[in-house]
């Protein structure tokens, strides 16, 4: 909408700077009632047409979701190719839950797990399981300390019970960053780190998604995740 509302100003601005004795240059269309205007640099405007193609630029910009920083600078919004994740983000860990429907440790009901539970001490690095851009680090109800990692193409991992977190809200992160450290905030009853896989929107068994050997002791009871 803004890129074509520039084109119809631009070219209103041009016909207004011809010399009124220039009638050549205007062709009326009368079937369509169009005045086009022709040879505009013939009128002496290049100048200003080269000003206003900066400004269309500039516009442009914006509607392709780009912001204005303090100078004027256009900064484009940074654009994510897709990246599914595949490792573990934690090392040294043991699985406390896994995904599905399980006896939840803290409401004592039958409840679906969004995700893995991944037992280990208070400290222990939690790890970005793709590349990405963070789309929430905060606290978070029942997840506590929560990092939300957006992977294109829907993609999404989920963090949660960290005890901090050493990112933020926009940051673009590697495969392998660092991202925060397990702790036992939120809905929890001891030291974990809640993973989710969701796509689009939707929670899916993370196990797929981590390259690792999962011969692991898994069980329902002991450490409980976020339930929503």
């Amino acid at each position: 909408m803004i890129v074509k509302l520039a084109s119809t100003v631009l070219a209103g601005l041009a016909f207004m700077a011809a010399p009124a004795m220039a009638e050549d240059n205007l062709i009326t269309s009368p079937a369509e009632g169009i005045i086009q205007v022709e040879n505009v640099a013939a009128t002496g405007q290049a100048g200003s047409t080269a000003e206003f193609q900066d400004l269309f630029a500039s516009w442009e910009a914006l509607d392709e979701g780009g912001v204005a920083s303090m100078d004027g600078t256009i900064i484009p919004a940074p654009r994510i190719g897709v990246s599914v994740p595949s490792s573990v983000p934690l090392v040294g860990f043991r699985m406390s839950s896994s995904y599905g429907m399980r006896n939840h440790p803290v409401l004592g009901q039958r409840r679906k797990h969004n995700g893995v539970d991944l037992a280990a001490a208070s400290g222990t690095p939690v790890y970005a399981t793709a590349d990405g851009m963070v789309g929430k680090a905060q606290y978070w109800g029942s997840y506590g300390n929560y990092v939300q990692i957006e992977h294109g193409g829907a993609l999404q991992t989920r963090f949660g019970h960290l005890s901090s977190y050493t990112v933020r809200m926009g940051d673009m992160v590697k495969k392998g960053d660092l991202i925060g450290y397990v702790g036992s905030t939120g809905r929890s009853t001891g030291p974990h780190l809640h993973y989710e896989v969701r796509v689009q929107g939707e929670p899916v068994d993370p196990r797929p998604y981590m390259v690792t050997d999962l011969a692991l002791a898994e069980n329902g009871a002991g450490v409980g995740g976020p339930e929503e």
